[in-house]
């Protein structure tokens, strides 16, 4: 059935049929109408974070940036979800069009530039879902703030998330938003955390509850600079790392149509670069902060290999898009 759905959105602009599949999730989710893509997944619970996981297999953030259709995406079977990339103002992003599709890669090219409705709809959004499982809202800041006032959007989202999230995912790694990968280096990046850790302290005491914060990074790193990365989430007791977001690297893709857009590549091309990627951090954090793997997994054999490499959860996004809820089942019961 995801079969022809798909071959028919295919023939959609890539972003219209984004939006035609958010609002029909956002309508059916909760409802009768979830028997259409309601799958039974295998129970095979992770510790993580100090949380409990139902599998290992979550949905990515940026396919639900708004959080409109968690209920839709739990029946579906996904261990968590993740929503966002939230910014405190609404924005609507970059120029269209901005999403392309790569068929021949099982990839896409995304230039978005966090478009979503703020940071008040999408709790919102949250607080209506009847989902009871666990959820993590990944934050950003606003394309118009200076790089020098970062930290502030995070707080301010942080603010408005921390009781509804089980985990809070820092998003320093797009690449769709100028200078917000300056933010993963050296001290611009310890300042961030150490702001974001004072901030999920005092958070914690007004709620009553710990939520652990995760901080997503690009696959475009070398391995001084991953380390490097590394060695500040420890000092920072970051409870997480998310690895990795989109590629900006080309040498995959460049031969097909759309495929020297620009923006952010995901998909199969960037598989190895992100499991790579896992891996350093693997003998970087030695055990210290559990790590999330994301990149190219379209499969069984994809999502074990993040797991090899040092993963303990893993998520996915466009092998979604290529495979549908199928994808989350097949995965879960192989691992």
């Amino acid at each position: 059935m995801y079969k022809l759905l798909r071959s028919i959105l295919f023939t959609q602009d890539a972003e219209k049929s984004h939006e035609l599949s958010i609002h029909a999730l956002k309508a059916m989710g909760g409802t009768a109408f979830d028997l259409l893509y309601q799958q039974n997944v295998a129970h095979k619970p992770v510790e993580c974070f100090g949380l409990q996981f139902k599998n290992p297999v979550g949905l990515a953030a940026g396919l639900d940036k708004n959080g409109e259709c968690i209920d839709a995406f739990a029946a579906m079977g996904f261990g968590f979800i993740e929503v966002g990339t939230v910014t405190p103002r609404p924005q609507v992003g970059n120029d269209k069009p901005r999403i392309f599709r790569l068929p021949e890669a099982h990839g896409i090219i995304n230039r978005m530039g966090f478009n979503n409705q703020g940071v008040d709809q999408l709790v919102k959004n949250v607080k209506a879902a009847k989902y009871n499982g666990i959820l993590g809202i990944n934050i950003g800041k606003n394309k118009d703030t200076p790089e020098e006032n970062a930290k502030d959007d995070y707080l301010h989202c942080l603010d408005k998330v921390y009781e509804h999230a089980d985990y809070v995912t820092v998003n320093i790694s797009s690449p769709n938003t100028p200078g917000l990968r300056n933010l993963q280096y050296g001290d611009a990046l310890d300042s961030l955390l150490g702001a974001i850790k004072e901030r999920q302290y005092a958070l914690g005491q007004e709620v009553g509850k710990h939520v652990p914060i995760l901080v997503k990074i690009a696959p475009d790193m070398s391995d001084e600079e991953t380390q490097q990365v590394a060695e500040t989430l420890l000092k920072n007791e970051i409870e997480g790392v998310i690895a990795t977001n989109t590629t900006l690297a080309r040498d995959r893709v460049s031969h097909l149509k759309f495929g020297n857009e620009m923006g952010g590549l995901s998909g199969v091309p960037v598989r190895q670069q992100s499991t790579h990627i896992v891996s350093v951090l693997k003998a970087s954090l030695k055990g210290q902060i559990p790590i999330v793997g994301v990149g190219g997994i379209n499969s069984a054999e994809s999502a074990q290999e993040k797991i090899e490499a040092g993963a303990e959860l893993v998520q996915v996004y466009t092998g979604f898009i290529y495979r549908g809820p199928k994808l989350v089942k097949e995965i879960v019961a192989a691992l």
